[in-house]
């Protein structure tokens, strides 16, 4: 029983430290940038992290239950998604496309959410299908690595908007420039990983080579 308290613990900090990993903050931030509050935006990265949350439990739940294979094609497919995912933010942020008011709008942080679940629940699950054979066991230690992931997200992007919030309350035309600069490197970053899994990785090659981590 110690052992397994002692593998959710891990759980929970491991789903902390993959909120800080770099796609998680550039597809979060081209969103919060916009937000004049910091506590509006950490509202953002709760969104996200739940999305991220649902799609790891209803995938990753998949594969425990009925023992589904991924091929490094289908792996390194879904991580594309979100290099693509974060050239669109880049994009919308650089021309300044703005959402219309409603719940549509509210819900594009759960949406980038679900792509980065649907890239991460494959290599998440695989990597603990050995250490647990269980699948009820399996799928709490998800759902709790899923509560890590949402308070990472949630505090990363309350601390990453707070200074950039303060200084757009005293400076004009602080949040343009913040916006921008998001827009930049969200596209930037997006390019950069579809070339390497398209190339690099070989997805657009004979030979894809994929590792769940």
């Amino acid at each position: 029983m110690l052992d397994l308290g002692l593998l959710f613990v891990t759980s929970l900090l491991l789903g902390m430290r993959h909120a800080t990993d770099a796609d998680h903050i550039v597809a979060v931030s081209t969103i919060a940038c916009r937000e004049r509050s910091a506590w509006r935006a950490s509202a953002v990265g709760a969104l996200s992290g739940l999305g991220h949350t649902l799609t790891i439990l209803v995938v990753g739940g998949a594969i425990v239950l009925f023992k589904m294979a991924f091929t490094p094609r289908v792996g390194l497919s879904l991580e594309l998604t979100v290099a693509v995912m974060l050239m669109v933010l880049g994009v919308l942020n650089l021309l300044n496309v703005q959402w219309k008011p409603g719940p549509l709008a509210g819900m594009r942080p759960f949406v980038v959410g679900v792509v980065h679940g649907l890239a991460g629940s494959a290599a998440v699950t695989l990597l603990i299908l050995p250490l647990i054979e269980n699948a009820w066991w399996a799928t709490c230690y998800l759902l709790v690595f899923g509560a890590g992931t949402i308070a990472g997200m949630t505090l990363i992007t309350f601390a990453m908007a707070a200074p950039a919030a303060y200084a757009a309350s005293r400076l004009g035309g602080v949040q343009r420039w913040v916006r921008l600069a998001s827009g930049a490197v969200s596209l930037i970053f997006g390019a950069y990983l579809g070339y390497r899994i398209g190339f690099v990785n070989g997805l657009f090659t004979d030979a894809p080579r994929w590792i769940a981590q």
